[in-house]
């Protein structure tokens, strides 16, 4: 069956919506509206009247933010009951990752149960977009990202890659 392409006309555009000042002037007709709007409901709340509550702005540093319960935040490393770290170095959170920041040396582990461990395990946080892929391909449970910690700012590009004793250090 043969496809056919059919074209699409465009609309005309008037002389107002060349111009874009009719565009600019209706955008700020939705600012200001939804403006005077959280303004008189604040001020109905304020005056003990019931009223719908207006959007509230968080004040970041004094107060932190909530976070829903399946928010990803920084990563963490779970241990073992005996301390170590629980990755047994698969690779495959290094694999999924779609960004490439996680970079994984495996190495021979001491116990013969485990049949190897991660050496190390470093994360570039600088360049992860936080999507959670890691965390659903670990076959073990290693990796969460639920920390709850989501002030993760550095000074420099180096201190944004994160080691195994970072990772693993308890945040709650």
């Amino acid at each position: 069956m043969a496809m056919t392409v059919r074209p699409v006309s465009r609309p005309r555009r008037g002389l107002l919506e060349q111009s874009y000042l009719w565009e600019v002037a209706r955008g700020l007709g939705v600012t200001f509206r939804h403006f005077f709007i959280n303004l008189a409901r604040h001020c109905l709340r304020l005056a003990g009247l019931r009223a719908e509550p207006g959007a509230v702005t968080i004040q970041y540093p004094d107060e932190p933010a909530v976070l829903g319960r399946r928010a990803r935040t920084r990563h963490r490393l779970l241990r073992r009951p005996d301390g170590s770290p629980r990755c047994t170095a698969c690779l495959l959170c290094e694999t999924i990752c779609p960004a490439r920041c996680i970079r994984i040396t495996a190495e021979e582990s001491p116990d013969p149960a485990v049949e190897k461990r991660a050496k190390t395990f470093d994360i570039d946080l600088g360049m992860c977009v936080f999507c959670g892929h890691c965390v659903e391909a670990c076959p073990v449970d290693a990796i969460h990202m639920d920390a709850d910690q989501v002030e993760l700012a550095a000074y420099s590009r180096g201190d944004m890659i994160w080691d195994m004793p970072a990772l693993m250090r308890d945040t709650k």
